[in-house]
């Protein structure tokens, strides 16, 4: 057992608050996080930390060497960004930002790393190198992709990258991941149906009607997933926005209405599926009465695929520092999604989550909410299982 580490890390812990709490006072959105990137960089400075920062415009990484000999290096990635949610009042730490606020708990994962990168460097008990990888925009904007692209790898080669997210409803103290696909591919879509539109009550008779078109659009979407996915596959299409017309005024039958969501799935055939199912639904029900469409597909994030090796040191690290019990290998799918899942196409890695607290009556305030926030309990848990994964990987 390596229950100690935390031990040792509780000395930061007062620190590790006072981090996470300020960077939750100050939420900065996607390739937005200069005042976030700079207290990273200072801090991984002041403890003798390599640092290179603008990588993927606001990102960070920090480079340490061990003292043991070895050649192996592992990244280990925590997101810099927020949201744009309105945080509710009342916290001492809330939001100074309107309409922006760390509701995801990436405050608690850039901590949680920063943690793990001092006691690591006041402790370099490894042989090889660890970069720490503090990643920009991972809200939607694709931070994970750039970086990437921009040759995260080649400027920081790895053998093995590693991340980790908190799981609001998952008891403290506890972790869990699981091999192959572990989180869905998103994808975004736009579709915008063209009528002629015209005076809803004289001209009714007269207009081609796109929101016809949309209410029988939104009802079909259902039927891609129970009536063409197969029953034992998973997968997901929602409704997030719709528009058309103007609320001053109701008796204009608008020409154009445009309805957007997201698709979620874990297979590439299945994700063909959508796409292919959405956007023949969207031509054939406009065309039935009178109308077209314009389909826009975006597939936004790859599903997060972790390594079967990966997984199991990411395990036994976990095993290491909290015990068999609680840790759980083979958690379900989740059909959220991350763009860590860039990085697991372009290395080897695993992905864990880790617990941020229930109430006794089961109930917690999940993450993109504006009740959320990150449990500073779980900081030096989380430095912790940074640390026990470089000591299984690089020891």
């Amino acid at each position: 057992m390596r229950d100690g580490i935390v031990d040792e890390l509780k000395a930061y812990e007062p620190e590790l608050i006072e981090i996470r709490r300020d960077i939750h006072r100050h939420p900065e959105t996607g390739f937005e996080e200069t005042r976030t990137a700079k207290i990273v960089a200072d801090r991984l400075r002041s403890w003798g930390i390599d640092v290179v920062e603008g990588v993927a415009k606001t990102g960070v990484v920090g480079t340490l060497t061990g003292k043991r000999p070895g050649q192996r290096a592992i990244g280990l990635r925590a997101d810099l960004d927020a949201l744009h949610i309105r945080e509710i009042e009342g916290r001492d730490h809330r939001s100074t930002v309107p309409g922006k606020m760390h509701a995801c708990g990436h405050d608690g994962h850039t901590t949680m790393l920063l943690g793990a990168a001092r006691y690591l460097a006041q402790n370099p008990d490894f042989g090889g190198h660890v970069h720490f990888i503090f990643q920009p925009a991972e809200e939607g904007l694709g931070g994970g992709k750039l970086m990437v692209e921009e040759g995260l790898f080649e400027r920081f080669p790895v053998d093995a990258v590693y991340g980790m997210h908190n799981a609001p409803g998952l008891p403290v103290g506890s972790f869990a991941t699981r091999k192959g696909p572990f989180m869905a591919a998103s994808d975004s879509w736009i579709v915008t149906f063209h009528g002629t539109g015209g005076h809803g009550g004289a001209g009714a008779h007269l207009a081609t009607d796109p929101t016809i078109v949309l209410a029988q659009f939104i009802m079909g979407l259902q039927t891609i997933v129970s009536r063409n996915v197969q029953a034992i596959e998973t997968a997901v299409v929602s409704v997030g926005h719709v528009a058309g017309g103007d609320i001053g005024s109701p008796n204009i039958i608008p020409s154009e209405v445009v309805v957007s969501g997201t698709s979620r799935s874990y297979k590439p055939n299945i994700r063909d599926l959508l796409q292919k199912r959405l956007t023949e639904l969207a031509h054939a029900t406009a065309g039935a009465y009178g109308c077209t469409a314009v389909v826009e597909y975006d597939r936004r994030f790859p599903p997060l695929v972790t390594h079967a090796e990966q997984t199991e040191i990411t395990v036994a690290a976990a095993k290491a520092l909290v015990g068999d019990g609680k840790v759980n290998g083979e958690a379900p799918q989740l059909t959220g999604s991350e763009d860590f899942s860039f990085m697991l196409e372009a290395r080897p890695g695993g992905f864990v989550l880790i617990g941020n607290g229930v109430a006794p009556d089961g109930s917690f305030h999940n993450v993109h909410t504006p009740d959320y926030d990150f449990n500073d309990e779980i900081l030096t848990l989380g430095a912790g299982y940074w640390v026990s994964l470089v000591q299984e990987e690089l020891s």
